[in-house]
């Protein structure tokens, strides 16, 4: 049931090599979605009334997450630099298709994350890959988590609030805020520290505080320093050049270090954001208890695979550093398994499509890897008992 017929990404050779010192100011990049959606209207929830929840009874420890706006804009970027070539290569080891996704209210595993910039930096060659994410991709690219935090009134609010609701951008991580003598630290833990590539996601952190930070200071503020849980690298003045202040190596944390009278500066003058409240930003992202078991995670790492129009439990094995034999045993214990979970969310999705979105039965039916509308109309209709277009005619017509 709902099985994609065309599945894969096309495996490639390795790109040309090319420098990070290159400026890219004024780089500009555009997500080309395949759908045409009413964005508005297409919801994720982890735990749909048909989707079995994993009640952690597995024994499994569910493996750190985070949502995909934290990868939101790399592919565009290197593309820019790098060539397609090297991103293609980059979600072949990703096993997902992160650019197709960076917008969605999805999570998607650290280990996919880590391991998704660590082929970008192997096939481009360019060690310092964290220094041009930091420098180039805007903190609005975390989408309503960062546009919860900035409608803040002050800073020292924006950074209670990004401690607070850190479980809707990512699971497993710690954020803290701490003074000691007049210097303030915000510091983040990171769960994926260790994994290969994450030199680069510590660096790329190290620039999203810096972002957060300046949204409520002169663009020229410089902090006191910046510390990074990584190795000294051998080229450590370009850190320190690129975040205009000293740098720290082989910390405990991300921390960006600033006078603590900073807390009391109010936002600049800017368009009037909207109201928005921790419920605003629930009602938007996964609710982050749906992350604590092991079933939770499978769930989103379907539904992310769902969004690609890729599904393979071989996929999903190896991203959470199993068997599938394991899984199976896993998702048995919670009374579910693999099909099961896809067979619904596959569903899902394309309920949601129909009756959220002005995309043909075609365009969805590609979506699904289906090489002909019939197909899916067939499998639709096994699923939910009725076909796509009277599934479509009853939402619209409720709707009126």
């Amino acid at each position: 049931m709902f099985a994609a017929e065309n599945a894969g990404i096309e495996p490639t050779r390795a790109a040309a090599t090319l420098s990070c010192h290159l400026c890219f100011i004024g780089l500009f990049y555009s997500y080309k979605g395949y759908l045409q959606v009413k964005r508005s209207a297409i919801h994720f929830t982890p735990t749909p009334p048909h989707l079995p929840r994993g009640t952690g009874g597995t024994g499994a420890i569910a493996p750190p997450t985070i949502s995909v706006a934290a990868l939101a804009g790399i592919s565009g970027l290197v593309r820019q630099a790098f060539g397609d070539k090297v991103v293609r290569q980059a979600n072949q080891a990703a096993m997902l298709d992160i650019e197709l996704i960076e917008d969605q209210d999805c999570f998607i595993l650290q280990s996919t994350m880590t391991r998704f910039v660590a082929e970008i930096e192997r096939r481009s060659g360019e060690a310092h890959l964290g220094l041009l994410i930091a420098g180039h991709l805007p903190f609005s690219r975390y989408g309503r988590w960062a546009e919860y935090l900035v409608a803040a009134d002050t800073l020292g609010t924006a950074l209670t609030r990004a401690v607070s609701a850190l479980g809707y951008l990512s699971r497993g991580d710690r954020m803290t805020v701490s003074v000691d003598r007049g210097i303030a630290r915000a510091s983040y833990f990171s769960a994926s520290r260790g994994n290969p590539g994450y030199a680069h996601v510590a660096t790329g952190t190290a620039g999203t505080l810096l972002r957060l930070l300046r949204s409520y200071l002169p663009p020229d503020w410089r902090p006191k320093r910046i510390e990074l849980d990584i190795a000294r690298p051998p080229a450590a003045t370009l850190f320190e050049d690129a975040f205009g202040c000293p740098v720290v190596f082989d910390a405990q944390a991300v921390s960006v270090c600033f006078d603590a009278q900073l807390f009391h500066r109010s936002a600049p003058p800017r368009s009037r954001s909207r109201l928005l409240t921790l419920e605003d930003l629930a009602r938007a992202r996964l609710k982050p208890e749906d992350l604590d078991n092991f079933s939770g995670v499978v769930i989103e790492q379907i539904r992310a695979q769902v969004l690609t129009g890729t599904v393979s439990i071989d996929s999903t094995a190896q991203a959470l550093d199993t068997s599938v034999r394991t899984l199976q045993r896993l998702l048995r214990r919670d009374g579910t398994d693999f099909r099961q979970l896809v067979n619904v969310i596959r569903a899902q999705r394309a309920q949601e499509l129909l009756g959220g979105s002005e995309a043909s039965i075609t365009e969805i039916a590609t979506a699904f890897g289906y090489s002909a509308p019939a197909s899916f109309a067939r499998a639709f209709r096994k699923a939910t008992g009725v076909g796509p277009q009277e599934f479509r005619a009853r939402r619209w017509s409720s709707t009126q």
